[in-house]
């Protein structure tokens, strides 16, 4: 009886609030009738399909599925200021400038040569092609990177190495691996390349790779497979989670797959990532978690031991970044060396990327990408099945590939084998470990992180950093500019090994940064003062578009003289 009693009362006190809901509600009506009562019809109709309109432009604006709402508001007011008229006029003006004097920095020809702009009409000789190389086009590169003053570029590059090469690649100079059945002997070269690759990196019974043309592309290829995962899994718009030092490849990577890339702040001491907040980051949307093995901008390995227990809880694939170091990590302990586990001994390590064009001391144009099982492997093949002209399948991105990269790729390898890799690696770590104490003892300049492997980064509280880059370049040092924060690295290659060459460069930091601290105020002049003004810039599509003007310059063959004249007028 009192339960009974108990749901009568409530069901009487939801009758109530029924009927003060249908009042409020019928106020409501009455109200806005009132409020619509001067408009027609097609005036109704038209708001409410305005609305409707702002409404879902709205929604969709704000639910981007690869931009925040901060990213799209500042992308949106950029877009907008840059639109107004007299902005416009003073962008278009420091754009041209800027093409002017890549333009001049990149013109190394003699007074009176011209550009080839069309076929000549009567074939040159054999003598004549190689004369004119030798005269009209080596005679451009000034930069002498056979004495070690380049900062990575070139990683090897021996006499003996280039002659092995070269006679390797005139046996296969017209191979192409698309065409196996033909070309049975670039198939397996390519396998055994793979195989040996693996073994490197601890790979087990069930692991796979294949070779692509750079770091970029065994990046992307891994991306990809990644991406079809998540799809596999539902998620339209998957997400990587990567360092902010990741190489550039992963941003192209979601650029181009339609995925977005969140970057991971670093530790402010070691530059390596924080894996907590990577931790914190991870979402229904994450299909990649990612860390370098060492990073590009510093040479700070990340902790891949804790992003692969990650990896492993979650059950998301996790992606190591060895293309600068790959062949030097897996020889570190044996030289003496010893590095944080790395490769696929970790079981959430998914996949690796390493350059045989690196420290592998290959010809430029070859890489590796290696999957701990081929079931993320096939997720980077293209198959298309209902080509007219066939069945069409291809292992990466490009399709005809050059046999005689793969081949000369394989004769390096095989020809320095497991000592001579170890060997090399002892020379430039220990060369690399020499130059890190030395330049830690010079006052104004500091490390940034503890890089391990063979990159030192350097950066100052006292000067602008780009004043001592800018005078090393003048003293015939190619570095590498860095930004975020402004700083410069050296990647030390098997060139500095060479007698004089390392201490040649603490010797001219030295010198020159003791010459900088007398004046620490100055200004940096010339183009090293670039990127430290780019670096000020907030809106960063500005950099972007100098920075597709420099490559509209390289393929350009047009008078440096008509450039300037038309920059003038």
């Amino acid at each position: 009886m009192e339960g009974s009693f108990t749901a009568a009362n409530v069901e009487q006190q939801l009758w109530k609030y029924a009927e003060v809901a249908k009042l409020y509600l019928n106020d409501a009506r009455v109200k806005v009738n009132d409020c619509c009562s001067d408009q027609e019809p097609w005036q109704l109709i038209a708001m409410s399909v305005g609305i409707t309109i702002i409404l879902a432009w709205l929604y969709n604006w704000m639910r981007h599925p690869l931009l925040t709402i901060p990213e799209r508001i500042k992308m949106s007011f950029f877009k907008t200021f840059r639109s107004l008229p007299f902005v416009k006029q003073v962008v278009k003006k420091e754009m041209e400038k800027s093409k002017a004097a890549v333009t001049r920095s990149l013109n190394c020809m003699k007074d009176g040569e011209v550009y080839l702009k069309a076929l000549p009409m009567k074939g040159m000789s054999e003598s004549a092609v190689l004369r004119r190389i030798k005269n009209g086009y080596h005679a451009m590169d000034e930069i002498d990177w056979k004495k070690g003053r380049v900062s990575g570029c070139v990683y090897g590059g021996t006499d003996e190495l280039s002659s092995l090469c070269a006679k390797v690649y005139k046996d296969f100079a017209w191979s192409n691996p698309l065409h196996p059945d033909v070309f049975p002997s670039v198939r397996r070269m390519e396998g055994e390349v793979v195989a040996m690759c693996l073994s490197m990196f601890s790979g087990g019974p069930d692991s796979c790779g294949a070779m692509t043309s750079g770091g970029t592309e065994s990046i992307l290829m891994a991306c990809l497979a990644c991406r079809e995962r998540a799809r596999e899994r539902g998620i339209e718009f998957p997400e990587i989670l990567a360092p902010v030092s990741v190489h550039a490849a992963f941003d192209k990577a979601a650029h181009y797959f339609r995925m977005r890339l969140v970057h991971i702040p670093l530790d402010k001491k070691t530059h390596a990532v924080k894996v907590k907040a990577m931790k914190r980051a991870i979402s229904s949307r994450t299909c990649m978690l990612v860390g370098s093995a060492p990073s590009f901008p510093t040479g700070v390995f990340d902790d891949i031991e804790a992003i692969a227990k990650l990896g492993e809880k979650y059950d998301i694939p996790v992606h190591v970044d060895a293309c600068l170091g790959g062949f030097l990590i897996p020889f570190m302990d044996k030289a003496g060396f010893p590095v944080p586990p790395f490769d696929f001994r970790l079981k959430g390590v998914t996949s690796i990327s390493a350059d045989t064009h690196k420290y592998g001391f290959a010809p430029k144009g070859s890489s590796v990408v290696l999957y701990s099982n081929m079931e993320m492997r096939r997720r980077q093949f293209f198959v298309a099945p209902d080509w007219p002209g066939g069945i069409y399948a291809s292992p990466s991105i490009a399709g005809s590939r050059p046999g005689a990269i793969i081949a000369a790729c394989w004769a390096t390898m095989v020809n320095i084998g497991e000592a001579g890799y170890i060997e090399s690696t002892r020379q430039i770590i220990r060369t690399t470990r020499y130059m890190l104490t030395e330049l830690k003892k010079i006052k104004g300049i500091y490390v940034l992180g503890e890089p391990l492997v063979s990159v030192i980064a350097l950066g100052s509280n006292d000067f602008d950093i780009y004043r001592l880059f800018g005078d090393l370049t003048k003293r015939g040092w190619s570095l590498n500019n860095l930004q975020f924060p402004p700083s410069f690295h050296m990647c030390v290659t098997l060139r500095h090994t060479f007698p004089g060459v390392a201490d040649g460069f603490v010797r001219d930091v030295r010198d020159v940064t003791a010459a900088l601290l007398s004046d620490p105020t100055a200004k940096c002049q010339g183009s090293a003062a670039v990127y430290g003004t780019s670096q000020s810039i907030p809106d960063r599509s500005l950099v972007a578009d100098v920075a597709r003007s420099f490559w509209d310059v390289c393929y350009s063959t047009e008078d440096i003289k008509t450039v300037s004249n038309g920059i003038q007028a």
